[in-house]
């Protein structure tokens, strides 16, 4: 396996090769504990890309109620796609890490099912920021807060956090509210 730099940052469409096949980067569970000092969310929150359930077992432990599911059966959670024509509806915020390569299609879906007033939050790379198809998604829907994680927090192909132990990606928090209209506030986290 070549060390090259691509595959350093992560960069998706350098390396489709050393890409985990579904895109599964386990989102090490002091992201959820760091988001979770900043935001209140409704009791009941859907983490719709759960994988063996790090960020769902944060969320439960501190009082939500917790919808877990993910389209691959990885032992944690109810296997459903949540990018499904048939899921129309959810009365609760979602929170996720979704797959990279489906993010923008995850947030348009999550922000059409949810009620006004609810919440979006997704675990993304700052990269997310950029692309003129997202730029259009960001006009027409800005997050209403992104919480810039100024330490790295480590993202783990297949949840390997010991194989995995530092990250060399910027994330942050990118968090909707459905019907906000406004610019969109930079907060620096942890």
């Amino acid at each position: 396996m070549e060390n090259n730099i691509f595959r350093i940052i992560g960069a998706s469409n350098h390396t489709p090769e050393d890409r985990q096949n579904e895109d599964y980067y386990a989102t090490n569970p002091k992201a959820a504990e760091i988001l979770l000092q900043e935001e209140i969310f409704n009791k009941d929150i859907w983490e719709c890309c759960c994988g063996e359930g790090h960020l769902s077992k944060v969320f439960s432990e501190n009082n939500y109620n917790v919808k877990s599911s993910d389209l691959i059966d990885r032992g944690y959670g109810e296997v459903f796609d949540f990018l499904s024509i048939d899921n129309k509806e959810w009365n609760g915020d979602i929170i996720t890490n979704p797959p990279y390569t489906l993010a923008k299609e995850f947030i348009e879906k999550a922000i059409s099912i949810i009620p006004q007033g609810n919440k979006v939050a997704m675990f993304l790379k700052l990269t997310f920021l950029e692309s003129q198809s997202r730029k259009k998604m960001f006009i027409g829907t800005p997050p209403k807060i992104l919480y810039v994680s100024s330490s790295r927090i480590q993202c783990a192909k297949n949840g390997d956090f010991d194989l995995y132990p530092s990250s060399a990606v910027a994330y942050g928090w990118y968090v909707w509210e459905k019907g906000f209209k406004g610019n969109t506030i930079i907060k620096w986290i942890n």
